[in-house]
């Protein structure tokens, strides 16, 4: 996009069909024949201060102008200068400061900003300032507490100054190189998004060489030049083939874009036609579309590189040699320029036929490889969740295996105890029995010796009533020896008997085993 044409600036930041009458344009008006003249120097006048500016690339184009600033008085004043407008600068801006950064510095104030303006201020080439013009009053006033006296970041020291603009008047222009007009009829367009330029849709930045540009599109850009003049002075890359990288015989895909090789080289675009069936191919250099299928060419327009128009193809001029060649056209100018005309409407027809079959092959080949994409992926998902599941099986199996063997060796302790639990079983019944028949021994034999015991205790009485003597000292005195002697005896008796009792219980509960 050219923004040479003051003609081309003023439509930038004029709204297509405004429902108010906008407020005047920051763009220079239409090119006058006066000369600029000399620059007025910055000089305090009543109650406005006037600095000279200047934008533009001076290579191409530099427009010139004055704008008129409340003094710095004033604004730093506690009230609002009266009669002010929507119209401010932001001065002293550091070089370093990107418009991205500066749309960002900005902030939520960038939805009331009909345009912004990047000018140089005469005498300083480290700065520069930006003259903002907002929908409203309010957003203007807005901005300017908001940022005036602010640092424009808190690790540097400088400091943002908002000054009230009154007017800003453009002196002229003065043009170094000749630069391609563009129609007053044609809208701008920003050349980032490529949608047109309108104040209504947003705000409009144009910079310091005269770009113009959205200022949502601009803030996403991070370096600090212009977009468009990065452009314009990098050099075209040469197309190359996709493959082998060779820059000679190169064709490109009508369909896909796929960038090959032809017959006279390796091959590649040939390739390409054969794995999709993209049969239409077109030649870098002379512009021709080849059939693959129809083994000839099907072009009929060109586009001419004087002018950029369509014209009607012609053979023989096509082949004719550049250096040695020649052709000459009989037919009369007006009637080709009528029979172009005439075929324009079936060519365009033709070719959106061709194009819609040549995308609907074109969508059956994507559909048939996302078909395969998606049967391969889902082979591939079901090979891994086979694998998966028969790993985690091979696993499981392992700890059955090693819980049945586990099984099995509880199995066989449990049965040892079993046996051994029976054969304790018969042991303790055994004793019990064996108990018990030593018990019931010992209180027989316990019995027989009472028995025998209360005999002879009986006996020794009825010996001691047959023996009583008659009643007489000699007697008495006998008696009484008898009876200690015979208490004597029972004592003995006694005790050996009970000794002989306690031998024998001991004998008969400690049996042998």
């Amino acid at each position: 996009m050219s923004t040479s044409a003051p003609a081309a600036q003023d439509d930038v930041l004029r709204p297509a069909s405004p429902p108010h009458p906008p407020p005047p344009s920051l763009l220079p008006p239409p090119h006058t024949s006066e000369s600029c003249g000399e620059l007025v120097e910055p000089s305090v006048s009543g109650l406005t201060q006037a600095v000279p500016f200047s934008s533009g690339n001076p290579r191409i184009e530099e427009t010139r102008g004055i704008m008129h600033l409340y003094p710095e008085d004033a604004t730093y004043s506690s009230t609002l200068p009266a009669g002010r407008k929507p119209l401010v600068c932001v001065i002293a801006v550091p070089n370093h400061m990107t418009y991205a950064d500066f749309c960002q510095f900005c902030g939520a104030f960038i939805q009331h900003m009909f345009d912004m303006r990047i000018v140089r201020t005469n005498g300083v080439e480290d700065q520069y300032s930006v003259i903002i013009r907002f929908d409203d009053q309010t957003s203007a006033d807005g901005f300017y507490q908001h940022f005036n006296g602010r640092r424009f970041s808190s690790l540097e020291g400088d400091i943002c100054s908002v000054r009230y603009t009154v007017d800003v008047q453009y002196t002229g222009s003065i043009e170094h190189a000749q630069s391609s007009l563009t129609s007053s009829a044609e809208q701008p367009t920003c050349p980032v998004c490529l949608e047109r330029l309108d104040q209504d849709t947003g705000g409009i930045l144009t910079t310091i060489c005269n770009h113009t540009f959205h200022c949502s599109c601009i803030s996403k850009w991070a370096d600090s030049s212009c977009p468009v003049c990065r452009y314009c002075q990098q050099q075209p890359e040469k197309s190359t083939c996709s493959v082998c990288g060779t820059s000679e015989n190169v064709w490109i895909c009508l369909i896909c874009g796929f960038v090959g090789c032809g017959s006279y080289k390796e091959g590649h675009a040939i390739s390409h036609w054969k794995e999709t069936q993209h049969c239409y191919s077109l030649e870098l250099e002379t512009q021709r579309v080849w059939d693959y299928v129809g083994d000839n060419y099907v072009h009929r327009l060109i586009q001419s590189k004087t002018d950029g128009k369509l014209v009607e193809l012609n053979f023989h001029c096509a082949h004719a040699d550049d250096k040695h060649g020649c052709c000459e056209c009989s037919e009369d100018s007006g009637f080709n320029e009528a029979l172009l005309n005439s075929k324009l409407e079936t060519i365009i027809e033709e070719y959106n036929d061709l194009l819609t079959f040549q995308l609907d092959n074109q969508r059956k080949y994507y559909e048939s490889v996302l078909l395969e994409l998606k049967e391969e992926t889902e082979t591939k998902i079901s090979e891994s969740v086979e694998k998966a599941i028969g790993l985690k099986l091979h696993k499981l199996q392992m700890k059955l295996n090693k819980f049945i063997e586990e099984k099995r060796f509880f199995e066989d302790i449990n049965e040892n105890l079993m046996k051994n639990q029976e054969m304790w079983k018969a042991k303790l019944q055994h004793l019990e029995e064996r108990e018990q028949a030593a018990v019931k021994l010992r209180d027989k034999k316990i019995q027989g010796l009472e028995e025998q015991l209360g005999y002879l205790i009986r006996h020794i009485e009825t010996q001691k009533v047959i023996d009583e003597p008659p009643d007489g000292s000699v007697a008495t005195e006998i008696k009484g020896t008898e009876e200690g002697t015979n208490s004597i005896v029972n004592k003995d008796s006694k005790g050996e008997l009970r000794r002989a009792i306690e031998k024998e219980t001991d004998m008969v509960g400690s049996p042998s085993t």
